[in-house]
């Protein structure tokens, strides 16, 4: 794949306009994600949308000097359904400037009170990343407490939310990880036990939470249990991983695609994190102007959490 830094500028960009029904934000933390790698590259943008403000997460303080969690789906208002599958949404960064500024504009309804026991830091983590794994695992997996999950990668954004939250919601978690370093950091964050990629597990899990893709799909279909369910938010590896369709139906296994989340499922991570105490694992802190930085280690895989820039 091409260099995501051969892609990026900083510069000055003119200030936000916001639209009928939409704010501006005065931004104070905003996190890197996989989706910004992407941008870089070229995926998911047309060349005719750049220069792009990257960034779809932000913790920052809206005209009423409130600080407030941005929630970074651009829905339809009339959509009859959920964010999650209204066909016309977008993300900020794709269609809108994104995070990665002093200012973003967006809707008023997605702006969420950011809850005083977190921090700026671990507040502009949630949107992305943790919104994915909330809904993977309460939304779309139909596990209960006591299944056995097993997390496709063990330390990336996804993933360690994904660990933390299962264990959390008493899920027995294990992990797959390339490298010892890496199974030990997602046992420290949460997991029961980590193996490596692609090793026999000591049982079949009740689902898998798969985000890694070609690299990782034919020990998903593995792994799982006769009737139960591997859950897709990504492809991180490649996109088009062999089907192996036989053991799909043969088995009876469920393959469910689950995209970001809801508005209301932001909110509903935002109050389980107050409750049960949980916190996301911050990899590094950055300021924006070191945004180079924080990419180049994400696009080699070099962390444990989110890497957060921050503005002054």
């Amino acid at each position: 794949m091409s260099d995501p830094l051969a892609a990026l500028a900083v510069g000055d960009r003119p200030e936000p306009e916001p639209l009928p029904g939409w704010t501006t934000v005065r931004v104070l933390a905003a996190s890197l994600n996989h989706h910004d790698l992407w941008t870089l590259r070229g995926v998911g943008i047309g060349k005719d949308r750049f220069p792009m403000i990257l960034g779809c997460d932000a913790v920052g303080v809206d005209e009423s000097g409130a600080e407030v969690v941005v929630y970074g789906v651009i829905g339809d208002p009339d959509w009859p359904g959920d964010e999650a599958s209204d066909p016309g949404r977008t993300l900020l960064s794709e269609r809108f400037p994104g995070t990665f500024a002093e200012r973003v504009a967006v809707p008023r309804r997605n702006l969420l009170a950011k809850p005083a026991e977190l921090s700026t830091v671990q507040a502009a983590s949630l949107g992305t990343a943790w919104l994915t794994a909330y809904r993977m695992l309460f939304v779309r997996s139909g596990l209960r407490p006591g299944d056995t999950v097993l997390v496709q990668g063990s330390t990336g954004g996804v993933s360690s939310a994904l660990i933390a939250l299962g264990r959390a919601a008493g899920y027995r978690v294990w992990v797959t990880g390339r490298t010892e370093a890496k199974r030990a950091a997602a046992v420290e964050i949460g997991a029961h036990q980590a193996f490596e990629v692609g090793a026999r597990l000591p049982a079949r899990v009740d689902a898998v939470m798969e985000t890694v893709g070609e690299a990782t799909w034919a020990h998903s279909l593995r792994a799982v249990r006769p009737g139960g369910t591997i859950v897709i938010s990504g492809a991180t590896t490649g996109p088009n991983p062999p089907a192996e369709l036989s053991r799909v139906f043969f088995r009876e296994v469920s393959v469910v695609g689950s995209t970001m989340g809801t508005r209301a499922d932001l909110a509903s991570l935002l109050s389980f994190l107050v409750i049960s105490g949980v916190r996301p694992a911050i990899d590094s802190t950055l300021p924006l102007d070191r945004a180079a930085d924080g990419i180049g280690k994400l696009a080699a895989g070099d962390i444990t959490g989110k890497i957060v820039f921050t503005l002054s």
